[in-house]
């Protein structure tokens, strides 16, 4: 009797996107508490602009983040977005207590197994990542190569390196940016601007692309310091790609309830209890049991993946 081959492994060609913190440890060890607080609120910061830019989620394990997108001007922009966004956040911390990542963006053939990628673009991924500046993004030359005629984007090379477990030298590039950026969401070449939504306003006409509307919605809302702006953003899109970062940000913004060490305790050994699991069911009770909970925006996104 013959046996059974396994089937073939799916592979895709995609743009994998590598992140993870610079000190994590260090930061650990120096105050426990503060780190996790601090890594919750800068993760979702990452998982929302992620999903804004149609990038999926692939792995996430302890201080790291790892994503694939179909396409690499959107996880470049992506790479982008996040670190302009995680240096505005960290203005509000301590120097001591503020949380660098590293990104790396590589475009290569992965393959898939139970929802996860892997392969040869993944790992190199992940060395470019761990040889990127705190707060900087470095690349392969595919990405450079694919980017290099467009505007908007420069990069440094830094020759070839050796990678471990990759036969071949890497060539690498650092992605020169402005950290002091506005992070807008989105490539600027598929915004509508706003003179559009008003000429829409007063003619009747329609804009084609709803995700555009809501982009320029959330492009005149995200550096707001107004509660009201940012509910008013979630009542007209309840779904939308920016939902979990502006919850995010409106909790923060009135969350003047205290919480005792020991709830805040058994929230993070619940939600530690839960964060990767495969079914919608412990998110869901997390979500009840702490409705405004320090962790409910990253519940919410990982209940919208299952889900979906």
């Amino acid at each position: 009797m013959g046996t059974m081959e396994a089937p073939p492994l799916e592979r895709k060609l995609v743009a994998i996107f590598a992140a993870d913190v610079e000190g994590y440890s260090r930061l650990m060890h120096e105050d426990e508490e503060r780190t996790l607080a601090t890594l919750s609120s800068q993760r979702a910061i990452i998982d929302g602009i992620i999903a804004g830019l149609r990038g999926e989620i692939s792995g996430t394990a302890g201080d790291s983040v790892l994503a694939e997108f179909a396409s690499v001007v959107d996880a470049l922009h992506c790479a982008i977005s996040i670190q302009q966004s995680l240096n505005a956040a960290n203005k509000d911390l301590s120097s001591d207590a503020r949380m660098l990542w590293r990104i790396g963006v590589n475009v290569g053939d992965v393959m898939v197994k139970d929802g996860g990628i892997f392969g040869d673009g993944v790992n190199v991924a992940s060395r470019l990542e761990a040889l990127a500046e705190p707060g900087g993004i470095c690349v392969t030359r595919g990405v450079r190569d694919h980017l290099r005629d467009r505007t908007g984007y420069e990069f440094e090379d830094l020759g070839e390196h050796s990678v471990k477990n990759i036969a071949r030298p890497v060539r690498i590039f650092r992605v020169i940016f402005d950290p002091e950026g506005s992070a807008d969401p989105g490539p600027p070449h598929i915004s509508p601007p706003k003179e559009t939504i008003q000429l829409a306003e007063t003619t009747g006409d329609q804009i084609d692309d709803s995700k555009d509307v809501e982009l320029v919605f959330w492009q005149s809302v995200q550096e707001s310091n107004d509660p009201a702006e940012y509910e008013a953003y979630l009542a007209q899109f309840p779904d939308g790609d920016f939902t979990a970062l502006a919850r995010t940000r409106l909790a923060k913004m009135l969350n003047t309830k205290s919480v005792s060490p020991e709830d805040s305790a058994v929230e993070l050994e619940f939600w530690n209890s839960i964060k990767d699991s495969q079914i919608s069911a412990p998110f869901e009770a997390y979500l009840q049991k702490y409705p405004d909970g320090e962790f409910g925006s990253l519940a919410a996104i990982r209940l919208k993946q299952l889900t979906s």
